[in-house]
């Protein structure tokens, strides 16, 4: 897909409360309503006379009739190289659509899309909305049509798969200390890995019920999560073995009172990575994840602290 370059860029609403989204975008097409007998002379250009018919639909009311005829406009006039955006499902949808415009039976419009609408940037990574500037996707509470965006640049560069300077410096950032926060876990004493392991859990919300590696000789932690109801099975090792792993499976198996087991390490030697996906309800966590959740949960000063 090649990335973008629009002059304009346009939020439409398909549809009053979003009823055509799901048809325009199966369909491909862009779609106006703002009936009226005036098709030909928005096609012309003769906008004084489509102007004179929604000033009078508006009681005389200039502001109301502008903001038509300038919607209307746009619909009727933004080139193939312009973009069109909306939102559906809680994804930013975008598309060029082709120049031609066509009346309906019931006085829409609709212009075709060129190729299809998109959910995705050029380089195939999903627009979801809760990886967009809050900025642009306001624009769903909108109660016109259509409209223009803030940070149209943004926009571009989003769909483009760009991101700012200040983005990536901070992702690098990210990855650096995550690389720092593997290396503090491996060093840490076996009883403080455990100690680490239960406060990530308590920070995600589970609630401990039993004592690191007191109630249980099989089990280094038992937790509830209130918000799932769910009972979970904890096993904690430094390092650790495939065979050690298979018999904490086991005697997860034996416990019927667990919906799922943890099984957390740092160090093992042998390749795990095909037990989990033989049952959905076990989870193994190792250095990688376990660095990923401690910066997550707001523990790397706890972790510095702990090997000063």
């Amino acid at each position: 897909m090649q990335p973008i370059a629009p002059n304009k860029i346009r939020f439409i609403k398909l549809g009053e409360g979003g009823r055509w989204e799901q048809s325009c975008i199966q369909e491909n097409i862009i779609r106006l309503g703002y009936e009226s007998p005036y098709h030909q002379d928005s096609l012309s250009g003769n906008w004084d006379e489509v102007r004179k018919f929604w000033l009078a639909l508006r009681e005389g009311n200039e502001g109301a009739a502008t903001r038509d005829v300038n919607q209307i406009r746009d619909f009727y006039e933004l080139s193939e190289s312009d973009v069109w955006i909306t939102f559906y499902k809680r994804k930013l949808y975008w598309c060029h659509a082709a120049r031609e415009v066509i009346e309906l039976d019931d006085r829409s419009r609709i212009r075709n899309v060129i190729g299809s609408w998109s959910a995705t940037d050029v380089r195939g990574q999903p627009l979801g909305i809760e990886n967009i500037d809050g900025r642009v996707t306001k624009v769903q509470g909108f109660r016109g049509t259509i409209c223009s965006i803030e940070l149209p640049d943004y926009l571009i560069r989003k769909i483009n798969g760009q991101t700012i300077d200040e983005v990536e410096k901070a992702k690098s950032s990210l990855v650096k200390l995550r690389t720092h926060v593997e290396d503090l876990i491996k060093g840490l004493w076996w009883h403080d890995f455990e100690l680490l392991i239960d406060l990530v859990f308590s920070k995600a919300g589970w609630q401990r019920f039993s004592v690191l590696g007191k109630t249980e000789k099989d089990i280094d932690l038992g937790v509830y999560s209130p918000a799932t109801q769910k009972r979970a099975f904890v096993q904690i090792k430094s390092k650790t073995t495939r065979a050690e792993l298979e018999a904490s499976i086991c005697k997860f198996l034996e416990y019927e009172q667990f919906d799922e087991m943890y099984f957390v390490y740092h160090t093992c030697y042998s390749d795990l990575s095909d037990i989990e996906v033989h049952d959905p309800n076990i989870h193994l966590w190792g250095l990688a994840r376990v660095s990923v959740l401690v910066v997550n949960s707001g523990l790397v000063e706890w972790l510095i602290n702990k090997r000063s």
